[in-house]
C-alpha cells in the first residue's frame, strides 16, 4: 500500500500560478448519495472525506477556475441522487461559488470518469483544454487514474489525498481492522490496474 500511495508525487502548487492550471477535477468515491440522502435530507461523507475537503480548499483558492466533479454511483443497483448531485448540494451548503461548477453524473467507474470528463474539458475552451488540470482522488487510486487520463491524451496534476500509510513502515504498530481495510483497498486497486492494463485502458 505504501509503495502504491508513493508511486505518484503530489503537485507543488507553491511553484505554480492560477494561470498555469486549466481547472480542478474531483473523482467520486467519498460521498454517500443514493436513497439515504434523499430520505434523510443529508449528504454523508465516507472515510475518504479528504477528496471533498481538498476540493473545497482548492475551489476557494482558485475561484475563477472551472471544476468538474465526476461520479454517479459505485452501487450495483443505485437509487436516489448521484454522487455528483450530492457534491453540488455540499458546495451550495458550504456557500462556495458554483458559477464554474460542472457535474458529470453518469460514470460508474474510473474509466468512465475519464471518458465522460474528456469532452467537458475540451468544451470549456479558453485554453482550459491545453493546460493541465488538478486531479483530486485518494493516493491509492491516483496511479490508475493518472494512467487512464494519460491514455486519453489528458495531462493532469496529481493532488493525492486520503493517505493510509506513512513515509516509513510502522513495524511496531498493528491494527487488525485497519490492516484488513488496507488489504481490501490494495487488492481492489491491483485488480483494477491489471484489468485496465489487459483491456488497453492504461
Amino acid at each position: 500500500m505504501r509503495s502504491l500511495e508513493s508511486s505518484i508525487s503530489k503537485t507543488d502548487l507553491s511553484k505554480m500560478s492560477e494561470g498555469d492550471i486549466g481547472g480542478i477535477i474531483i473523482l467520486g468515491g467519498a460521498i454517500g448519495g443514493g436513497q439515504v440522502a434523499v430520505d434523510r435530507g443529508e449528504v454523508s461523507i465516507y472515510s475518504s472525506a479528504e477528496r471533498v475537503t481538498k476540493a473545497f480548499e482548492l475551489i476557494r483558492k482558485y475561484p475563477d477556475l472551472p471544476f468538474i466533479f465526476s461520479g454517479f454511483s459505485g452501487r450495483i443497483s443505485p437509487k436516489g441522487i448521484s454522487e455528483a448531485d450530492a457534491f453540488k448540494q455540499l458546495v451550495q451548503e458550504q456557500g462556495l461559488n458554483d458559477k464554474n461548477g460542472h457535474y458529470e453524473n453518469q460514470s460508474r467507474n474510473t474509466y468512465e470518469n475519464v471518458i465522460f470528463i474528456k469532452p467537458m474539458i475540451l468544451a470549456l475552451g479558453q485554453g482550459g483544454s491545453s493546460k493541465p488540470w488538478l486531479l483530486i482522488t485518494s493516493a491509492s487510486h491516483m496511479y490508475r487514474s493518472v494512467n487512464i487520463f494519460q491514455k486519453q491524451g489528458l495531462e493532469v496534476l496529481p493532488m493525492p489525498v486520503d493517505y493510509q500509510t506513512a513515509d516509513s513502515l510502522q513495524w511496531t504498530s498493528f491494527d487488525l481492522v485497519d490492516g484488513a481495510e488496507n488489504w481490501n483497498t490494495l487488492l481492489h486497486e491491483l485488480i483494477g490496474i491489471f484489468a485496465y492494463w489487459i483491456t488497453g485502458k492504461i
